[in-house]
Parts: structure tokens; C-alpha cells; sequence
């Protein structure tokens, strides 16, 4: 039973793990290639200058002073991609490729061995009656787990799992997107008490951490039915008229590698049933660490402790890298491959996921071209330029659509927080708006905005896996933006009626 069960997945190896599509990235990698000269150019022709910064790293209000001696050099931006690695950016950039090569390795065994095919029958079997319950559930737990603990590289193992599924109910790969990648996304947009933009935010303005949790508390119920509004009626149009997806081409590819049929067959496989099962646990391994970090992110806010706070902002990625490939081997080694059969197949999933890696180097090269040319600080100074004489709220939509334009270059919410909220905090109590408005206001830009641009190399694998060009998912995606969009701008405008503290 044990051969057989590896030996029939064997002719399907090309179609096997995070196959992402070459064409999707070729495009991007263009774009960025682009985006990264222009930012080049910025450098050369911006007026350059740097606030002060205290012990922390964040910005001293009034110290803003120019360098027009200082320019860099060109051959700094034409190295950029190596020297990337030396900023500051580089520990985050490296895990994040770390996770990526491990997910890779480990989606490829679970592929093979047939744990993707059994958990997509199992959840289609709980849910074929209440088929729209089902993605009200799972954007619930994945818009409540980023909006609490902060995950979001971690949502990339549930993409395919939510394609699979999204595809045997008859909708297409954007809605299995849409309740697992997006559903992340949109829960950093309706943050709660999130560790990595609401209690590092809250910090640096110096409001008590966790306060104001009343409205963002509605902020989430309203994003939450908003997302999920536009789901079910967008899979309800695909279920009249498959042809009007943006997918629809691409999704042939993918019902051929999970045939319900199929899948179903595998939940009388016991191999693949106790290979399932011992995933399960790692999955639940990982999301145990996950609350953990975020207990330990709660401690830190609270204590000030620098220990303390480092694992809990990496704590939740630590526990990724390291459960999440232990529980693919060990599901690999239950259902019957072993030795060198194991490792290949682990290795030949790095090799599906390692296109992605220059693209996440080129995000780290733009974003160090921009902070070595001196020209971030020098935009900052000009927002808070532009707000004098405004009214709050005009000031407040003026903050959300800088933290969304500087999202394109920064993707990291703590570094942004890092950047302009002590500057931002100042400005609020000086032009009558409450630091608490400007929370929810960095919320709201700092969320949805990570599937808006090509920077966001998350987003750049997650259309990948699917084989959707960036224009399409711009095409699907920008109703609901708008949506979004107007959400947010509603709930500011009210903050600031209120004057919410």
C-alpha cells in the first residue's frame, strides 16, 4: 500500500508543489527592474536631507536638515541588489526568503504524498451544504489571525490548500485567494490589538497600548462583512458564468492537478489519512507559537523589554520555519517516502520557489536605494510641509495617502511606524487630531495596500501560484479597493468628528 500510494503521484512531478507561473513573474521582474531606476533617478534629482533620530530610531520633530553636498553614488544603485544585504532591511529580507525556500520544499511533499488532496475533499465534504458558510469561516480565521497575532508570510501555506477548495466548489482561484491571502491582508486593515502596526504605533505615539480597542473593534466587523459581501457575490457569478473570471483561462491547469474525484479517493488511503494527521499537528504547533509570540508581543508593549519584544515581533516566523517543514518530512515519512526520495522531493520543491527569490532581492533593492539617497526623510518633511493650514480633516486623509504611497517602498509596517509616526504624533497635536485617529488612519493605509503593489513580494507569489498577471489581479482586485477605500475614509472622517481617543 505504502509504494503504490507514492508511485501513482510519480507522473504528475511537473505539476507538482508551488508551481508559479514564469510569466506572471517575468512581468513583475520587469516592473521592478523599472521601479528600481526610477527611484535611482529620484535619488539624483531630489533635494537630500535626514531628521535626527533618537535611541530608538524614530524621528526627532524640527531637526530635518539638508545635504545638497551629499549624493549616492551610482554605483551604489547599480550593486544595490548585493548591498541590500548589508542595511538594515537585510535580517528581515533573508527570513522571509528562509520561510519561502522551506514552504517550497515542504508544499512539494505534501503534493506528492496526497495531504493537499485529502484536507481539500475533507473541508468540500464538511461544507458542500452551507458552501457560502464556508467562506464566511475561513476569511473569519484568517482576517482574526493577522488582525490579533500578526501573521501574514504564514498565509502563504493556506493559498493553494483555499485554490484547491475554491476550485471543487465551482468557483475559481481568485476567490480561494481572496478568503486566504486577501482575508490576511485585509485583517492588518482592521487591526485590533496587532503587535507589528496597532501596539508598535500606539508606542511611538505614546498612547497607552491596547486603548481605543472600541472602534476598532467595529472597524473589523465592517471590513469583515465588506470583504466577505464581495466574495460571495463575486463566487456567485462565477458559479452563472466561469468564463467572466480573470482566471478562467489559467484555472484548467489547476482542476487537473486536484480532479475532485481524485481527492476523494484519498480519504480511504490510511497512509495519506496518518500523513494528514501528523501535518495537522505541526499546523497546530505553528499556530500555538504564533499566540505565543503575540502573548510575548503583549508583555513586551507592557515591560519595555528589548529581549522580550524581538520574540515576539520573530517568534511567530521561527515557529514557521521550523514546524512547518518538520511536520512536511515527518507527513513525507508516514505516508512512505524515505532517505534520499524524501529530501529530493524537498529539494525539488526549493527549486519551485526559488524564481521568486531575485524578485524579493530587487523589493530590497529599491527600498535600500531610497534610504541610502536620502530622499524618505526629505518626503516626510514635505508632508508636514503640506499639512500646515489644513483642517483635520484634510490633514488625516493627506496622512493616509502618504503611509499608502510610502507602502510602495517600504513594505515592512514597523519600519514605517518607525519613520513617521513620531513625527506624525507631534503634527496631530498641533493641528487638532487626536494621535488615536492617527492609528486607525496607519491601519487602514498599511493593510490592503500589501496586494496593491508589485513591491509587495507576498502578493507577487500568491497571483504566482495561480499563473494571474499582475494586470488581472489589478483588474479583479480594484471594486474591491474601492470598497475598501471608501470604509476606511468613512471610519477616519468619523474619528476625527468624534475627536476618538
Amino acid at each position: 500500500m505504502e509504494p503504490n500510494t507514492v508511485k501513482t503521484q510519480e507522473p504528475q512531478k511537473k505539476q507538482e508543489g508551488l508551481n508559479i507561473d514564469k510569466k506572471t513573474l517575468f512581468g513583475i521582474a520587469l516592473l521592478l527592474v523599472f521601479i528600481l531606476v526610477v527611484a535611482g533617478t529620484l535619488t539624483q534629482v531630489l533635494p537630500r536631507g535626514q531628521f535626527s533620530l533618537d535611541e530608538n530610531g524614530s524621528v526627532i520633530a524640527g531637526t530635518y536638515t539638508e545635504n545638497p553636498d551629499y549624493r549616492i553614488p551610482i554605483w551604489k544603485i547599480a550593486l544595490s541588489p548585493v548591498l541590500a544585504f548589508t542595511s538594515g532591511n537585510a535580517v528581515t529580507g533573508l527570513a522571509i526568503i528562509a520561510i519561502l525556500i522551506l514552504v517550497g520544499g515542504t508544499f512539494l511533499i505534501l503534493d506528492r504524498i496526497g495531504v493537499l488532496k485529502y484536507l481539500m475533499a475533507a473541508i468540500v465534504n464538511r461544507f458542500s451544504k452551507r458552501r457560502f458558510l464556508l467562506i464566511a469561516v475561513m476569511t473569519f480565521a484568517c482576517m482574526f489571525l493577522s488582525s490579533t497575532a500578526g501573521i501574514l508570510e504564514e498565509s502563504l501555506t493556506l493559498v493553494p490548500i483555499a485554490v484547491a477548495i475554491s476550485l471543487a466548489m465551482g468557483w475559481d482561484s481568485l476567490t480561494g485567494v481572496g478568503m486566504s491571502f486577501v482575508a490576511v491582508a485585509f485583517g492588518f486593515t482592521a487591526a485590533t490589538f496587532n503587535p507589528f502596526n496597532v501596539i508598535t504605533v500606539q508606542k511611538l505615539a505614546g498612547l497607552q497600548v491596547l486603548s481605543g480597542m472600541w472602534l476598532r473593534l467595529i472597524i473589523f466587523a465592517a471590513v469583515y462583512a465588506t470583504l466577505t459581501g464581495f466574495l460571495i457575490f463575486y463566487a456567485k457569478k462565477i458559479e452563472k458564468h466561469p468564463e467572466k473570471s480573470p482566471a478562467f483561462a489559467t484555472d484548467d491547469a489547476l482542476r487537473e492537478r486536484y480532479p475532485l474525484e481524485e481527492c476523494q479517493k484519498t480519504l480511504h488511503d490510511k497512509n495519506v489519512a496518518k500523513a494528514t494527521r501528523v501535518f495537522v499537528i505541526s499546523l497546530c504547533c505553528v499556530l500555538a507559537g504564533t499566540l505565543g509570540a503575540f502573548i510575548v508581543s503583549l508583555f513586551s508593549a507592557k515591560s519595555e523589554n528589548a529581549l522580550l519584544e524581538t520574540v515576539g515581533s520573530y517568534g511567530s516566523m521561527a515557529c514557521m520555519a521550523i514546524f512547518f517543514p518538520v511536520g512536511g518530512l515527518l507527513a513525507g515519512k508516514a505516508a512512505g517516502l524515505r532517505g534520499k526520495k524524501l529530501l529530493g522531493a524537498f529539494g525539488e520543491g526549493v527549486k519551485t520557489i526559488l524564481p521568486v527569490v531575485p524578485l524579493i532581492v530587487f523589493i530590497l533593492a529599491i527600498t535600500y536605494v531610497l534610504d541610502e539617497g536620502m530622499i524618505m526623510h526629505t518626503m516626510l518633511n514635505a508632508l508636514s510641509g503640506a499639512m500646515q493650514g489644513l483642517s483635520p480633516y484634510g490633514v488625516i486623509l493627506l496622512m493616509f495617502l502618504f503611509i499608502a504611497l510610502l507602502e510602495f517602498f517600504i513594505g515592512s509596517g514597523t519600519a514605517k511606524a518607525f519613520l513617521v509616526v513620531p513625527l506624525m504624533s507631534i503634527l496631530c497635536d498641533l493641528l487638532g487630531l487626536t494621535r488615536q485617529s492617527m492609528v486607525i488612519t496607519f491601519c487602514f493605509a498599511d493593510g490592503f495596500t500589501n496586494l496593491l503593489y508589485p513591491t509587495s513580494g507576498l502578493m507577487i507569489i500568491a497571483i504566482g501560484m495561480i499563473g494571474v498577471s499582475y494586470r488581472k489581479w489589478l483588474k479583479w482586485s480594484a471594486k474591491l479597493f474601492l470598497l475598501e477605500a471608501i470604509v476606511s475614509v468613512a471610519f477616519m472622517l468619523f474619528a476625527v468628528a468624534i475627536g476618538y481617543k
